[in-house]
């Protein structure tokens, strides 16, 4: 599967934005999809997962309450609406998909999207 991101931008904080990440070569929905992001100097971290059905949702501590992992299998699509943006929220973010990992390591993702960039500005 081939994953594209696209929907970064700058925002300032307590904004909104919406990342979305379009897949393309097979069965979306047969694969969990994921977001981590990236800030410059950190390591990339997990940000939420999702399963193929869309019933089972995890996210990272810092973003609960904020972000919401989304997505449309008839539009092969999935989304990260993000609210409330915080400075410290700016980095790269991607997409990430697996047929049997939904958890918070990266290193169960298959497949990886571009990054695109969120910058929260004061």
């Amino acid at each position: 599967v081939q994953l594209q991101a696209s929907g970064g931008g700058s925002v300032q904080a307590g904004g909104s934005l919406t990342l979305s990440c379009a897949a393309s070569g097979r069965t979306f929905s047969s694969y969990n999809t994921a977001w981590f992001r990236q800030a410059p100097g950190k390591e990339r971290e997990f940000v939420a997962s999702l399963s193929g059905s869309g019933s089972t949702t995890y996210y990272e501590d810092s973003v609960k309450g904020r972000f919401t992992i989304s997505r449309d299998n008839a539009k092969n699509t999935a989304y990260l609406q993000m609210s409330s943006l915080k400075l410290e929220d700016t980095a790269v973010y991607y997409c990430a998909a697996s047929l049997y990992w939904r958890g918070s390591s990266s290193s169960g993702y298959n497949y990886w999207g571009q990054g695109t960039q969120v910058t929260v500005s004061s």
